[in-house]
């Protein structure tokens, strides 16, 4: 269960890091690949929050079905 939350998260932070790319790289290389530069940063921001998204589902999903059991914060007097 844990590799499936690790694999989520380091798929939103390579989502939000290729967002960054787009948005800093030239305009020049738009000509070259054949896309805009905002319609792949758009595409990439709208990729972090689908799996954003899905990951927030599957955790809600997962706790239903009891795979995760949430424990709360201990309280130490």
């Amino acid at each position: 269960m844990k590799i499936v939350f690790v694999v989520a998260f380091i798929a939103i932070l390579g989502a939000l890091a290729a967002a960054g790319v787009y948005m800093l790289r030239s305009g020049r290389d738009d000509d070259e690949s054949g896309g805009s530069k905002s319609g792949r940063m758009a595409r990439a921001l709208a990729v972090r929050v689908a799996v954003s998204v899905a990951l927030f589902l599957f955790i809600l999903l997962a706790w239903h079905f009891g795979w995760i059991v949430p424990t709360g914060v201990p309280v130490v007097r």
